[in-house]
């Protein structure tokens, strides 16, 4: 075993440097084999997200819900809510419950986790993708844009809802109907966008395991 992980580590850095040779200009060269990089470290990353992921879940379970008195918290609805939900939480919280979640989710665990999730995603899809000799054959850059265009619509949408959001527990003279509509729908298009790249790797998992 560790006569062969450092060969192996070694051919994998061949390649990456054999697909990023062509265009050596430009500062996308230095991002995309930056990007290319992180599916050596897919497992760490998928650790890390799983760990943070839990620890969410923990709060929202046994602290959150018991500040709103057993309401799930807007972020885990994810097929949105009426105004008249929406409201009814943030009511049930009042201004100590959302001061609190403020500091213990969104400013903390969810300020980290949509950025962890898309560099696990990221590398999840470049590691498995890179297993297919279609995939490995596009362009390094063609492959980290390839990845990134996935990933990134869901990280800009997870941010702003987490904005959205936030602003409706820190001032609830915000909160209309409107407002709520709009965090409902971000919240919607933000799963709905974290679906696509789960449902490439799945893809990308099932053709690597056919190819055995």
């Amino acid at each position: 075993m560790t006569s062969r992980s450092p060969a192996k580590a070694r051919t994998i850095r061949a390649d990456f440097d054999q697909d990023a040779a062509p265009d050596r200009q430009g500062p996308w060269r230095g991002l995309s084999f930056a990007v290319l990089r992180l599916s050596r470290h897919a497992a760490a990353l998928s650790f890390a997200s799983f760990a943070v992921f839990l620890a969410m879940n923990a709060l929202e379970f046994f602290y959150f819900r018991g500040l709103s008195g057993g309401l799930p918290s807007l972020d885990m609805r994810l097929t949105g809510f009426t105004p008249d939900e929406g409201m009814a939480w943030l009511t049930a919280l009042g201004r100590r419950g959302g001061e609190i979640i403020i500091v213990w989710h969104y400013l903390t665990f969810d300020l980290l986790f949509p950025a962890l999730l898309s560099l696990t995603l990221v590398s999840l899809i470049l590691a498995l993708g890179r297993r297919l000799s279609n995939f490995r054959a596009m362009p390094a850059q063609l492959q980290a844009l390839f990845s990134l265009v996935l990933v990134l619509p869901y990280t800009i949408a997870d941010y702003v809802q987490n904005l959205v959001v936030a602003r409706l527990l820190s001032d609830l003279q915000s909160a209309n109907p409107d407002s709520l509509a709009f965090a409902s729908s971000l919240i919607v298009t933000k799963f709905a966008l974290l679906a696509v790249p789960f449902f490439v790797i799945a893809v990308f998992a099932l053709a690597g395991q056919r190819r055995r």
